[in-house]
């Protein structure tokens, strides 16, 4: 009878697991994907049992960590494209995607090239890509986007901003906005 009960984590359990993924973030973007899981533990405060049961591997812990950044790219691309003004909406995505790959660098490339088979990533960029396409079309009927812009012209603009090297957080988000603002006004008409 116990087996066919479902066991919901204590919240002690909840709360460290959370605390995990933060940690995991935070240093995954920071640091890369070479870091060692010990320095995961550490930065969350919680032994490397605790990681290791919540994580077995360091794959699972990326997987997680990166399915939420994924989810907040959609969630970026979905609220854009849900603007009546898609001008407006895609202006927003602009600024959101570029300030999400400033705060976390290098994360997605590196977890893609570690762990290629992981997640669906071709299905799920498909999707984002499929709304901004409408987006941007959307925009162009208003006169308020360049005629000549591309997806490939927004896929650059990110890359661009991928690139973008500061020391601290803080001065790669700045950057990160000046930049976008700046990609901005190029795609106006």
């Amino acid at each position: 009878m116990a087996s066919s009960l479902t066991q919901t984590p204590r919240s002690d359990a909840r709360d460290n697991r959370e605390r995990i993924l933060v940690a995991a973030r935070a240093v995954f973007a920071a640091k890369g994907l070479d870091v060692p899981m010990r320095e995961v533990a550490r930065r969350a405060g919680v032994g490397p049992a605790t990681l290791y049961r919540h994580f077995p591997t360091k794959q699972a812990l990326a997987t997680e960590a990166f399915t939420e950044q994924m989810q907040a790219c959609l969630n970026i691309v979905e609220e854009g494209a849900a603007n009546p003004d898609p001008w407006r909406g895609l202006r927003f995505v602009i600024e959101e995607l570029c300030e999400l790959h400033a705060r976390c660098r290098g994360f997605a490339a590196a977890f893609a090239a570690a762990f290629p088979g992981a997640l669906d990533l071709a299905a799920r960029r498909a999707q984002a890509l499929t709304s901004l396409a409408e987006l941007a079309r959307r925009a162009k009927a208003t006169g308020q986007l360049s005629p000549d812009f591309t997806l490939d012209d927004l896929v650059l603009v990110l890359r661009a901003n991928g690139g973008l090297d500061a020391m601290s957080i803080n001065a790669r988000v700045a950057a990160s906005r000046r930049f976008a603002a700046l990609a901005i006004r190029a795609f106006q008409a």
